[in-house]
């Protein structure tokens, strides 16, 4: 049996215009038998199945590269690392993965992970137990002491529940990327970042260009992906010369950066969402809207946009992926921002932000070949929309006007479940957020009679 599905418009992946009166046919596996215009597909049987989108907009389901699973919407570092065991945060990181798929997004990447939390759901959603998008899972960072996610004292540690993992030499380096591959890992996160800057305020690399070296090259011989957490100049360079299949953020990325991409063939995914979420969004009563934060992030996300605009130019595929997971970046909410900010602060057409992130980013992901594209040969993945996001790209942010995701030929019907933050999430103990000195209580009650005198 076959299934029959006519669109209104069908966006394939691989072209900037969409097919009017078009047709999907596919086959009981899930496999696209035919995609393009209606009057060309294959004659329907009596006993095939038929489907109507005739009145919307068909597309690949979407791909977001950068979707922490087992974040949990987080507000602070302690409550992704410390307190929620491992077991719990996998059912929240499957609860979550639905709310991903439920907003279009088919396939995702989650890229750095405490424990095999991304990789268990990944196979319970591969074994059929649960509804979800498909899942490239990795495992903790790779971090140094000057890395990314090595966020406590010395004479704490890392712990063994945190979303990295310490390594003090390129021997223990080597020996972690063979512990997550046979653990069954997709790709693995290396956080090339630092956390010293040198006196021009530029950040240092977390591991030399040998270390990076030497880890993409086991990776690599390893057979999987490698992905890297890259803002500064240096951290990108090494990486790109290393060649680091995709380079989170790259905001300071110069002209010897872009070169050695093209080069060895990195690609970078800027995850522009959550920047830019913070900037807007963050109050100012808030740890995040004080100190200048919100001011620094907003300077670093001009200068990024205008550095990554020169890798556009040059032709270094651009993946969409959002850093999800935290609170300013919920699961299911921000995801196809990315498309609309590549649009307005990257220079992308809407055709070419759609693409990025369906046919670019399946380049990246397990099993690339088979998603990303709707062609014969390829999974019938995709979702169908109520208008076009060819003339407006911010309608695949508007969850009502979707009218369906399918996954191999699968329509996936997740329930829209609301949750109690405080009993997923928000578990880090904060009872006060201000010093009650003598002089900050005189000012608070002087500030309150003065309303009160208002009033």
């Amino acid at each position: 049996m076959k299934t029959f599905l006519r669109c209104g418009q069908l966006f394939t992946g691989q072209e900037d215009e969409a097919v009017k009166s078009a047709a999907l046919v596919f086959d009981e596996e899930g496999r696209l038998i035919y995609a393009g215009p209606e009057k060309g597909a294959p004659k329907q049987g009596k006993s095939d199945r038929a489907i109507d989108h005739s009145g919307h907009f068909v597309m690949p389901g979407l791909i977001d590269v950068h979707t922490h699973l087992a974040y949990g919407n987080a507000k602070t570092e302690e409550d992704i690392d410390l307190y929620s065991p491992l077991e719990f945060r996998a059912l929240r990181g499957m609860f979550f993965a639905q709310k991903v798929a439920a907003a279009g997004y088919t396939a995702i990447c989650s890229p750095g992970d405490a424990g095999q939390i991304s990789l268990s759901i990944r196979d319970a959603i591969n074994a059929g137990l649960f509804d979800g998008p498909r899942v490239m899972a990795a495992g903790p960072y790779i971090t140094s002491h000057q890395g990314l996610t090595d966020w406590y004292p010395t004479w704490i540690g890392a712990p063994e529940t945190s979303i990295g993992k310490l390594v003090r030499s390129l021997d223990e380096a080597v020996q972690e990327i063979r512990r997550q591959v046979k653990n069954g890992v997709d790709c693995v996160k290396i956080a090339m970042d630092g956390i010293q800057r040198r006196p021009d305020g530029e950040l240092i690399a977390a591991f030399t260009q040998e270390e990076c070296d030497a880890m993409a090259r086991e990776i690599r011989r390893m057979g999987k992906k490698s992905v890297v957490h890259a803002g500064g100049r240096e951290a990108t360079l090494y990486s790109a010369r290393a060649g680091i299949d995709l380079i989170f953020h790259a905001f300071d990325l110069d002209d010897e950066c872009i070169a050695a991409m093209k080069k060895t063939g990195s690609m970078i995914s800027p995850t522009l969402t959550q920047p830019k979420n913070i900037v807007e969004f963050t109050q100012p009563h808030e740890p995040a809207g004080q100190k200048g934060r919100v001011s620094f992030v907003e300077r670093r996300y001009k200068i990024g946009c205008d550095n990554l605009k020169k890798a556009v130019k040059a032709g270094i595929p651009f993946l969409t992926g959002t850093d999800s997971g935290f609170a300013v970046t919920p699961y299911g909410e921000w995801h196809a921002r990315e498309l609309e900010l590549f649009v307005d602060d990257l220079g992308f057409s809407k055709a070419g932000a759609l693409r990025a992130a369906t046919e670019v980013n399946s380049r990246f992901m397990s099993r690339g070949d088979e998603i990303g594209v709707l062609e014969p040969g390829r999974f019938a993945d995709f979702i169908a929309w109520d208008g076009s996001p060819l003339a407006d790209i911010a309608i695949l942010q508007d969850k009502t006007r979707l009218r369906g995701v399918y996954k191999a030929g699968k329509e996936l019907k997740i329930t829209d479940r609301p949750y109690d933050p405080r009993k997923v999430t928000d578990f880090s103990l904060s009872n006060w957020t201000d010093l009650y000195t003598q002089e900050r209580v005189a000012e608070l009650r002087g500030t309150r009679r003065r309303l009160e005198a208002a009033e």
